[in-house]
């Protein structure tokens, strides 16, 4: 009997996410930037940053990305309500793949409103919910407990999308 594993990374569902992504970073290029765009806005060095992030994303992030940044299990395979269960946070996800200006963009707005359509997602947009030095605390946390090679991998990709923006 032949066993059938479960859906890898090549599956359908998983290039539509692969997609709906591109589809949102295209929508993040046009976005107008903010302070710190193509540079590092994030402070994953400052004490009080950092520690004022841990309470956001404890209040905010952790009951669906887990306490330890750790994601919900098979975060890459599509639920039957067509979601993705939220992913890590951690050095295993795709966080640090994304500069600074585009986390908190995402983060403030919405991927729905980044990519200018209905994503089926449960991420809420949190720019009603929290101020923007709130925004930045928590991915401040977030980039302050990956590993110092990821965190100096981030911030190349800061430095590449400055490069991109003319910065």
């Amino acid at each position: 009997m032949t066993k059938i594993s479960s859906p890898s990374w090549g599956t359908l569902g998983m290039w539509a996410a692969v997609l709906a992504l591109l589809v949102a970073a295209v929508g993040w290029l046009a976005w107008p930037s903010g302070a710190g765009a193509g540079g590092s806005t994030l402070r994953p060095y400052d004490d009080q940053v950092v520690l004022r992030g841990e309470v956001v994303y404890a209040n905010n992030c952790a009951r669906c990305h887990g306490a330890n940044l750790e994601g919900q299990p098979n975060w890459r395979v599509r639920l039957p309500d067509g979601k993705l269960p939220a992913p890590p946070h951690d050095e295993t996800g795709h966080t640090w793949h994304h500069p600074d200006s585009y986390l908190i963009a995402v983060t403030t707005h919405g991927l729905e409103q980044m990519l200018g359509k209905a994503y089926p997602n449960d991420m809420p947009a949190y720019g009603n919910t929290l101020s923007e030095s709130d925004i930045v605390a928590v991915l401040s946390y977030i980039k302050s407990r990956w590993p110092r090679s990821v965190q100096a991998r981030h911030d190349q990709v800061n430095a590449q999308y400055g490069r991109a923006q003319g910065g």
